[in-house]
């Protein structure tokens, strides 16, 4: 099987740790060239923090670059009544023993793209500051960029406003320099992630050995559960089921025939009440060109099969 080179661009945050054991874990499907970090869930000091820490835990070896400080116009808005004031719960780990790379994340991700004989993809599971800065300072990138699978929009409702998903919240002027790059993009949207749930049940399962890495996940659902805020228009599972969303960025490379998804034209609003709505022209009424591919259903039996499958794999590696 060939590998398929990728880089991560992520904002730890609960769920994109998750992201990372299934990246990681699946190391006969992806070679990982580069980590940067983004400023989303929390702040760039965190995020990069967090992202050594929690790779130094796992045994990772790869290059940590750290990004931008803030959105391109916006000023940051942060997440820690979800992820905590540290980003990953109550959890605490070691000291990295991952260094901050010397280089910045767009230097590092324009001089991995351009050295890589293969096209490579990049996953974002944070506000895409980073990845729209690299396209806008130099474009000679996206002749070597496979495509970009990102965690991030909706089609259907928000969950930071009634209308817009946190990441392109954060950053809508990122989303639309990459959705106008011309660049393949893979949406993995709050329309698939909030199939691709795990039941507690499931999870109890996932987690049923008791290894150091699944006491600290363990420790991770529990302040995630707590601190969902639940509305009268979420279903009735809502607080009951977990949402790894940022899973799915990585989990669509791994296993693309288990989702279902189309190609449809996609724009962003830049201001106003439905700032960060990621407008999805479902009903092909604009008549414009597609520029995003969808996704909109998940096996979430599979799904759910394969996370197990990585925590256990990272589970007996540092065990």
């Amino acid at each position: 099987m060939t590998k398929i080179p990728i880089i991560i661009d992520t904002d730890p945050g609960i769920d994109d740790a998750m992201m990372l054991i299934l990246a990681f874990a699946n190391d006969h499907a992806f070679d990982i060239r580069l980590v940067t970090t983004s400023a989303g869930n929390i702040s760039q000091d965190k995020t990069n923090y967090n992202t050594r820490a929690f790779l130094s835990y796992i045994g990772a070896n790869v290059e940590i670059a750290r990004g931008l400080e803030s959105p391109i116009i916006y000023e940051i808005e942060e997440a820690e009544e979800v992820h905590g004031e540290s980003g990953l719960g109550n959890v605490q780990f070691l000291t990295p023993t991952l260094p901050i790379s010397y280089r910045t994340a767009i230097t590092a991700m324009l001089e991995t793209i351009l050295k890589s004989d293969e096209k490579i993809t990049i996953v974002s599971t944070g506000p895409l500051t980073n990845i729209a800065a690299l396209i806008l300072a130099h474009p000679e990138v996206k002749a070597k960029i496979e495509r970009i699978s990102w965690m991030g929009g909706a089609a259907v409702g928000g969950n930071v406003t009634p209308t817009a998903e946190f990441n392109a919240y954060v950053d809508p002027h990122a989303v639309e320099i990459v959705f106008r790059s011309g660049l393949p993009i893979v949406m993995s949207g709050l329309d698939v992630t909030h199939k691709a749930f795990i039941t507690i049940d499931e999870m109890k399962n996932i987690l049923n050995k008791d290894t150091d890495l699944t006491q600290k996940l363990n420790q991770m659902v529990e302040f995630y559960l707590k601190n969902i805020k639940k509305t009268p228009f979420h279903e009735e599972n809502y607080d009951k089921v977990l949402h790894f969303h940022d899973v799915c960025a990585v989990m669509y490379l791994l296993k693309p025939d288990i989702f279902e998804g189309q190609d449809y034209y996609v724009e962003v609003e830049l201001e106003g009440v439905t700032v960060g709505t990621t407008v999805v022209d479902y009903m092909e009424k604009t008549g414009k060109v597609p520029n995003v591919h969808v996704l909109y259903e998940v096996s979430r039996e599979a799904f759910v099969k394969e996370f197990k499958k990585a925590v256990e794999i990272i589970s007996e590696r540092i065990s």
